[in-house]
């Protein structure tokens, strides 16, 4: 039997708005699910919508961020080597894979949400009766998937994301686009969340979300279940 296929796909947007700050993916929400991954023994293949270097969110790497699996990672030089040299989103198709996640960070706000290739690859995941995950603010990604009969997935489904409380915590609620858990609720999704930046992973369907980063474990394992 072989492996697994997965594919993750990260943002290759780097910048917070105007602030003049760095944003990229959160080291967390890669590194969890992608040693879950790696460790049930999955071929995994890392995209970007430009390919190259995907960039990590500089907050990310503060010592309170840090975790485990994180630690893993920075000891890890092939990984993260791996960071550096993404596939571009141009150059993945879904039949190629078994699975997609795509880790949050605030850089999927920017350049997940409309992005015409990720969309395909999505609906193609779900025609294709194949399992889609994202994380914290990931979810974006799949506002503007559509059904065959040109209605948003999200309708109707359980889902989470990053709340409009967590936001406020980090203090960007004026620097986003657009705050994520609105924007759930007016595609019709059945939004569910918990306590502020507490593990919370909802399922259903094919469909996959988690709260916030730690909540990246629990969406690589319903994920990992999901393609057994």
């Amino acid at each position: 039997m072989s492996a697994p296929r997965i594919l993750m796909v990260l943002t290759s947007h780097d910048q917070m708005g105007d602030t003049g700050h760095k944003t990229g993916f959160w080291a967390e929400e890669f590194a969890a699910p992608y040693y879950a991954f790696l460790d049930a023994g999955c071929a995994i293949t890392l995209a970007t919508p430009k390919g190259g270097v995907a960039p990590i969110d500089p907050n990310s790497e503060s010592e309170d961020a840090q975790t485990t699996a994180t630690r893993r990672f920075y000891a890890d030089q092939e990984t993260q080597q791996l960071i550096k040299v993404t596939e571009p989103l141009s150059g993945v198709s879904a039949e190629e894979f078994d699975a997609v996640f795509y880790p949050g960070g605030h850089g999927p706000l920017w350049d997940l949400t409309d992005n015409s290739e990720s969309i395909a690859l999505l609906q193609d995941f779900l025609a294709q009766n194949k399992p889609i995950s994202a994380v914290c603010h990931a979810p974006a990604a799949f506002l503007n998937i559509k059904d065959a009969q040109g209605e948003f997935v999200l309708k109707g489904k359980k889902a989470t994301g990053f709340t409009n409380g967590e936001e406020a915590a980090v203090g960007l609620t004026d620097v986003v686009p657009f705050l994520l858990e609105d924007e759930l609720k007016q595609r019709g999704a059945e939004y569910n969340k918990v306590d502020d930046f507490s593990p919370y992973a909802v399922q259903d369907g094919l469909v996959i979300t988690g709260q916030n980063p730690a909540s990246s474990e629990a969406v690589a394992e319903k994920l990992l279940a999901a393609i057994k």
